[in-house]
């Protein structure tokens, strides 16, 4: 079998170059329209809340890597990784003023979207993603702390949780006609998410290749977080799962084959957890 080759930093710093948006350009005129008229929007709100809490975290709680980098090409992408955060920060905020909500702060956004996201959301991001970075900004040399983040970070917070709610969100909004200037906006930050993510597994692969021992962190931070991560694919009470055109169960089968393909390519497969 021919060597796999991943992009490197400098190559999705170049793709991030060709790839910018404005959170502003998007139209919202027809999802004002369409929000005022739904009867029902319990589920739609939990998804934007959990989008609102999740971004606010992962923009805020990410300079700890930036700190961490191992040269100057990966400083440059990792840098445009956190403007990539807080753009859509400020679309799903943006999105919060002029179609769900009264304008307000950011802040005040995130804190009414908490109360809609479950306990274990909150572990993943709230408690261990903020550890992580904590450890790292402590000590950016310790390889270990930066293995662990990026697990944390991009393969289960971006890969397996993000991918996940992307594909059957914006499935069901594209059945029903729904919220197009969202879908618009959340496809763009797909795509920026796409890249975070290559460089998530990059970065895995060749801290696995340099050092066997790093394939064990890896294997520990998922074992520690993936109970979490399946109660957060957890539909809220009284949801109903067929308007994501899922099952349960489909939804964290989507999850896992996504997960054990990332991690099949870094070299640590799954089936070893």
């Amino acid at each position: 079998m021919s060597e796999l080759h991943l992009n490197d930093p400098q190559t999705l710093y170049r793709h991030w170059e060709d790839a910018q948006w404005n959170p502003w350009a998007i139209d919202l005129a027809r999802d004002r329209e369409q929000w005022a008229a739904m009867e029902d929007r319990s589920l739609i709100e939990f998804v934007l809340g959990s989008l609102m809490v999740a971004e606010e975290r992962i923009t805020t709680k990410f300079s700890g890597l930036v700190g961490a980098h191992d040269s100057e090409e990966e400083a440059t992408f990792l840098a445009t990784q956190q403007v990539d955060e807080a753009r859509h920060m400020q679309f799903y905020a943006r999105f919060q003023d002029e179609v769900v909500a009264a304008p307000a702060q950011i802040g005040a956004h995130v804190s009414r979207a908490r109360a809609l996201v479950s306990p274990a959301f909150r572990t993943i991001f709230d408690k261990k993603l903020v550890a992580a970075d904590e450890r790292l900004r402590t000590n950016p040399t310790d390889s270990t702390a930066k293995v662990a983040f990026v697990t944390i970070y991009h393969l289960i917070l971006e890969a397996t949780l993000g991918l996940t709610t992307f594909e059957f969100t914006t499935g069901f909004l594209q059945r029903e006609s729904l919220l197009p200037g969202f879908v618009s906006g959340y496809t763009k930050i797909h795509h920026d998410e796409q890249r975070h993510i290559a460089y998530g597994v990059w970065f895995l692969r060749e801290a696995v290749a340099g050092d066997a021992g790093m394939g064990g962190i890896v294997r520990a931070t998922l074992r520690e977080l993936l109970p979490a991560v399946a109660e957060s694919l957890t539909l809220p009470t009284g949801a109903d799962p067929s308007l994501l055109g899922a099952s349960q169960e489909e939804l964290r089968s989507f999850a896992l084959d996504g997960l054990r393909r990332r991690m099949s390519i870094i070299g640590v497969p799954l089936d070893t957890l």
